[in-house]
């Protein structure tokens, strides 16, 4: 089942610290990662998906491990390299083509890998907390 425009919208926003904006014009949605900020600190958002929620089909693109991207983009022709986005770093995903919660699951990663970047005092501030094995 493909994911639909609202569902991956409510999905995205429903991160802790995450927000909607339009940086590239009204067709594209940006979202982004921003821990509250205290004392007068004001810290710089983090995108970690994009894409024209209104497009048919609905692409969407994540930040992605440049490790794992290429595996995933081999595994399923539904994922793409980021179109104008960094290769190394951002696959785009067709929602049509790719199963509703693996596409999910790209945007919760995407939103670690992102976080997992801040200082520890944003992290903390966004109440994020890592579950990554290193071998």
């Amino acid at each position: 089942m493909s994911l639909r425009a609202a569902e991956l919208r409510a999905a995205a926003l429903a991160l802790t610290g995450c927000f909607e904006d339009f940086p590239f014009g009204e067709d594209i949605s940006v979202f982004k990662v921003r821990a509250p900020s205290s004392g007068g600190e004001q810290w710089t958002a983090k995108i970690f998906a994009l894409g024209n929620l209104d497009a048919t089909p609905l692409l969407i693109s994540f930040k992605c491990d440049p490790e794992l991207a290429p595996a995933l983009r081999a595994a399923n022709p539904g994922i793409t390299a980021g179109y104008h986005l960094n290769k190394r770093h951002w696959n785009t995903v067709d929602t049509s083509a790719v199963d509703a919660v693996m596409v999910l699951e790209m945007m919760e990663d995407s939103y670690d890998l992102v976080v997992a970047g801040l200082p520890k005092k944003q992290q903390l501030a966004l109440e994020w907390s890592a579950y990554v094995v290193k071998s």
